[in-house]
């Protein structure tokens, strides 16, 4: 990276750089709550920390980590494993906190660095490039030591433009992640909305004690029964279905197919602009992630197109997390699927692709297709047996009233989705440029 700023050794303006180690006794020394978290590698990302497994541990254990106590703003650092090279800040709300052996506290001084730009300038994709190299040139295991991160050369702009750089940033990152926080209540309500009607079926129970569903107009109402009946899958409402996806797919007239295959789909094939390929890799929260997406030619997705999708469908991995999936909207129709995968389409005929994307996030769901995924030692299925997994089938006109209720919601998660793409892809267009200072603040927002 080429750049308009002086270029200063990191070790020597630092007022900490240091990692941790493992407490005595290990992960039998965590406790489930305590005075103090421990921060450990799964909690560093690159954009953000995550709390999600935080350890945490008592007041000896803590005592012996005094060395490495975690302030706010420090920047941390993973330096081992699969993960090294996220980084991220701390977060004052899960203070007190230590870090183990495998994350290193980076403290800069503040007359001369603004920590945010340091996560910043380590985050770019100069700089993950070149720590990825050089801990890849261990001899055992992916690791930075405490010598390679004092060495590390950042450009130097005054603190002023600095601190002025990381607001511009910041507020980019702020934005993107309240739309991901607004998306994960719009799905956590979608969730409730469907646990209610299709699994705990609180409209049924309520009319069977001559209530009125909570909630719901009269319309809508009426499409549920009063009762329940026996079937192959227990007690479920009367006049609803036990199916299988493959039996929706006949019915429906839909398909089940396998990703192309490698002999069909070449790492030579992937460039970098062209058309998206969905990957497991991609698949995130019922929805297809893009930050990382692999794309090939417009020729290559034309001899490849019986792999195309269209709205509606349901892309699942084929290998390793089998239970994850992704619906197919608006915008990915047109792109591929990708080697890896399985390609469920429920039919032009039917009703709520929410509805099955929903049923097969459902934990029975999930469960069913690690219980039948096949292989020694990487799960595995196919079209057979996604094909078999159950299904409740509800009235279509239920489908529709559904549909019509959860599409609203469903739209503004895609909306959402698609603006942070936009603007994490507008920070990483902005990032080396500021950073670097071929481009200045008062322009930043124009160019944006």
């Amino acid at each position: 990276m080429s750049s308009e700023w002086d270029w200063n050794r990191l070790g020597d303006h630092c007022l900490k750089i240091g990692s941790g180690s493992t407490p005595t006794g290990g992960k039998d020394a965590y406790l489930e709550h305590g005075p103090f978290t421990l921060i450990r590698s799964q909690n560093v990302y690159n954009d953000g920390f995550k709390p999600s497994g935080l350890a945490f541990i008592g007041n000896e254990q803590a005592k012996r980590l005094d060395g490495v106590t975690v302030e706010a703003g420090d920047v941390l650092l993973n330096i081992t494993g699969d993960s090294v090279a996220r980084v991220c800040l701390a977060i004052s709300q899960y203070l007190p906190a230590r870090v183990n052996q495998h994350v290193a506290i980076i403290r800069p001084k503040p007359s001369v660095f603004d920590s945010r730009f340091v996560r910043y300038f380590l985050a770019s994709d100069y700089q993950q490039d070149l720590m990825l190299s050089l801990a890849a040139a261990g001899a055992t295991r992916n690791a930075l030591t405490k010598s390679m991160i004092e060495d590390f050369k950042i450009p130097c702009p005054p603190i002023g433009i600095q601190l002025g750089i990381a607001d511009t940033l910041s507020a980019l990152d702020d934005r993107i992640t309240l739309l991901r926080g607004t998306n994960a209540t719009l799905e956590a309500i979608a969730q409730t909305l469907f646990k209610s009607w299709f699994v705990d079926f609180d409209p049924v129970r309520a009319k069977m004690e001559g209530r009125a569903p909570e909630g719901m107009d009269e319309a809508t109402a009426v499409l549920f029964p009063d009762g329940f009946e026996e079937s192959e899958l227990g007690l479920v409402p009367r006049g609803w279905r036990p199916s299988t996806l493959a039996r929706i797919t006949i019915d429906y007239v839909g398909s089940l197919q396998t990703g192309p295959f490698g002999s069909q789909l070449h790492a030579s094939d992937y460039v970098e602009s062209g058309v998206p390929v969905v990957m497991p890799k991609d698949i995130k929260d019922r929805r297809v992630a893009t930050d990382s997406v692999a794309r090939v030619r417009p020729v290559d997705a034309e001899r490849l197109s019986r792999h195309k999708l269209v709205a509606g469908d349901i892309v699942f991995s084929r290998r390793g997390d089998v239970e994850r999936h992704a619906l197919i909207t608006e915008r990915e129709a047109g792109w591929l699927c990708g080697t890896g995968c399985l390609l469920l389409r429920p039919g032009k005929n039917w009703l709520s692709s929410t509805f099955l994307s929903m049923a097969l996030d459902a934990p029975q769901a999930r469960t069913w297709l690690v219980q039948h995924a096949v292989g020694a030692t990487m799960p595995n299925i196919n079209t057979g047996i996604l094909g078999s997994v159950p299904i409740l089938h509800p009235p279509d006109a239920l489908l529709t009233a559904f549909d019509e209720v959860i599409s609203v919601t469903e739209a503004q998660r895609s909306r959402n989705s698609s603006m942070a793409e936009t603007l994490a892809t507008l920070r990483d267009t902005l990032l080396p440029r500021l950073i670097s200072g071929q481009l200045r603040l008062a322009n930043a927002e124009e160019f944006a």
